[in-house]
């Protein structure tokens, strides 16, 4: 009797039905992990959201102003804690998200793809992470300082409303409302969350084949275009933003390069263990590449 390859699909002859039942109960299960986590978030709202106002609260201690923000609609503070509940439910359910759907799709796939898969899923909301804190730790204080020096003080720091020559100066000062913030504050961190997926995107298509050393650093000209689209579209219209933003989503665009760079040396090795590729192929693909 053949004993069967270790690098095979895992045995399954569950038929359409059977997939889709179970492709229902993973959603159901997701979905009760993303209520269960915006539950507990909603318990929590405001405490969160003071968390999350901790760079505007600096810039204005800065300047001497007091860091109060507004309800300009009765049911604003309302859609405040939702939308603080959704942000954190996710994040708190985003576990048993990847887990669902690694329990569903793995069986499909190969042993060794099930070894390349799992690093990206796992590498992935690290990434995210790391995005969504240099967002909140490095841009968003630098850019609410921005902001918040276009503001003008008249005499004594308030607006004084009189006719005449003798009249003082008009203040406009920072009254900001709490959805607005909350809202510009969750575009920065979403924003640069996924910008920070490029290398594992990147270097996941690598390992399909689908993009290559060569073709990535042939379309630098063509990213360094997208990138700059992609930072006025999702960054406020302020310059500092965008240069970060540039800088950042670049940099990790060259280390993508370096990353692809090494999974085909390492399928390039195995390919040659295997008698699958000689010398000169490889060489004719290291000049391709230069």
């Amino acid at each position: 009797m053949s004993k069967a390859p270790e690098d095979d699909i895992e045995d399954s002859s569950a038929p359409l039905i059977e997939h889709l039942a179970e492709l229902r109960n993973r959603l159901i299960k997701s979905a009760l992990a993303f209520i269960i986590g915006m539950v507990l978030c909603f318990t929590v709202a405001t405490p969160i959201f003071n968390f999350l106002t901790a760079p505007l609260c600096s810039a204005l201690a800065e300047r001497g102003q007091d860091c109060d923000l507004i309800f300009i609609s009765p049911q604003e503070g309302f859609f405040v804690a939702i939308k603080v509940s959704f942000l954190g439910g996710f994040m708190l359910a985003f576990p048993v998200i990847a887990t669902q759907l690694w329990r569903f799709v793995a069986p499909g796939l190969y042993r060794s793809e099930q070894g390349a898969f799992l690093p990206f899923l796992i590498s992935s909301p690290v990434m995210f992470l790391l995005g969504a804190s240099f967002a909140f730790y490095v841009v968003t204080p630098l850019a609410y300082d921005f902001f918040l020096g276009f503001q003008q003080f008249g005499a004594g720091g308030e607006a004084v409303v009189e006719d005449g020559p003798n009249a003082a100066p008009l203040s406009v000062v920072f009254q900001g409302s709490a959805q607005e913030y909350l809202n510009l504050t969750i575009r920065f961190i979403v924003a640069f969350g996924m910008c920070f997926q490029l290398p594992v995107l990147l270097t996941l298509m690598g390992k399909a084949g689908l993009v290559s050393e060569a073709g990535l650093k042939a379309g630098r000209k063509w990213a360094v275009v997208g990138i700059l689209t992609l930072a006025a579209l999702v960054t406020p219209p302020d310059v500092i933003t965008q240069v970060i933003l540039f800088i950042v989503v670049y940099g990790l665009y060259e280390v993508s390069i370096w990353l692809v760079a090494r999974v085909e040396r390492a399928r390039n090795e195995q390919l040659r263990r295997e008698g699958l590729l000689d010398d000169e192929d490889d060489e004719d693909d290291a000049s391709e590449t230069k």
